[in-house]
């Protein structure tokens, strides 16, 4: 089978797509034929070696796909070989076929395409733990949305919208925030050409938003949290700015807020129920049309290499699909 490969620490560009020899499923595993692999930010981190995750070399990137299963390891009863199924599988995802965690393989829904439940597990998982069971936003606050017109910022709009919340979307230019307003938000602001503080002040009436949700970091931070309401929730989601914020503690003080770490790979492994829940809950979103999961670019796994390198420079907005 053909896979893309890091064989060392770099950047996009020193992948490679080579034949490997695939392997069968152990107890607990299920081997898939991958449709469609979704790409995500720690995709890119990793490859770098700037990820929590080190994986052994050489290893294929890919954390979240949607394909058939081929076959299924012992103990394995809730999917079997011909099976549609979406997976989380941490690696491995950029190649024509993978293995995965039982735990984390799931029935693709009736009527979804392999496109669009590839796209879904990570992106869409992360926002709900995020803004659901962390924050746990409600129908009468604001949320404000930093990056929102990636993946998980994209995500995190829509689920904003899908509990009943007033979302501010904050973004770096005309055409990704035009996307956030397709995507349901009620407030648009552009950091890069207007003071941040300033506008959230006047989009608010000066009483901030209750929850922060930012997957960029950098000096946008601090701003944004200065700009929280009493008690106000601030989700720390990633630095995609490369710079991890330094903020004043006696900001959480005087505002007896929160910084709330977001991490869903560790979530799903210790609290699965809780995460098979809030798959649930966004699947029946997704039926009503409140959730619409957009995919700006396919690429063949050949593209692999340019797909991580298009959404490091922040060319790619909503989700990046590769098809092997």
């Amino acid at each position: 089978m053909r896979a893309v490969l890091c064989r060392r620490w770099g950047n996009p560009d020193q992948l490679v797509v080579e034949e490997i020899a695939a392997r069968e499923p152990s107890t607990g595993e299920v081997r898939i034929r991958v449709k469609a692999a979704g790409v995500n930010f720690p995709d890119a981190l990793m490859v770098q070696g700037k990820y929590q995750l080190k994986p052994p070399f050489p290893f294929s990137p890919g954390a979240e796909i949607a394909g058939d299963v081929i076959s299924v390891g012992d103990g394995v009863t809730h999917v079997r070989a011909g099976d549609r199924v979406v997976a989380f599988c941490g690696v491995g995802g950029f190649a024509d076929e993978t293995i995965a965690p039982a735990a984390a393989t799931m029935p693709m829904p009736t009527g979804l395409d392999y496109k669009t439940a590839a796209t879904f597990t990570l992106a869409y998982g992360t926002s709900w733990h995020a803004v659901r069971d962390r924050a746990a936003l409600k129908p009468s606050e604001t949320m404000l949305v930093m990056g929102a017109a990636g993946g998980v910022g994209l995500a995190a709009v829509e689920i904003g919208k899908a509990i009943g919340a007033r979302v501010i979307a904050a973004a770096s230019s005309t055409d990704k925030l035009a996307l956030c307003k397709q995507h349901g938000a009620d407030v648009l602001i552009n950091y890069e050409t207007e003071d941040l503080r300033e506008a959230l002040k006047r989009e608010t009436g000066g009483k901030g938003a209750g929850v922060v949700f930012d997957p960029v970091g950098g000096k946008f931070a601090e701003p944004a949290f200065r700009s929280m309401t009493w008690r106000g929730r601030y989700l720390v989601i990633g630095f995609a700015n490369g710079e991890i914020p330094a903020l004043p503690w006696n900001l959480a003080l005087l505002k007896g807020a929160s910084i709330m770490g977001v991490f869903w790979g560790e979530f799903v492994k210790r609290e699965p129920k809780a995460n098979m829940a809030g798959i649930a809950e966004m699947m029946g979103w997704m039926a009503e049309g409140k959730i619409r999961p957009h995919i700006s670019r396919v690429y063949s796994l050949d593209e692999a290499p340019l797909a991580l390198d298009d959404l490091l420079a922040r060319r790619a907005t909503g989700k990046l699909v590769i098809e092997p």
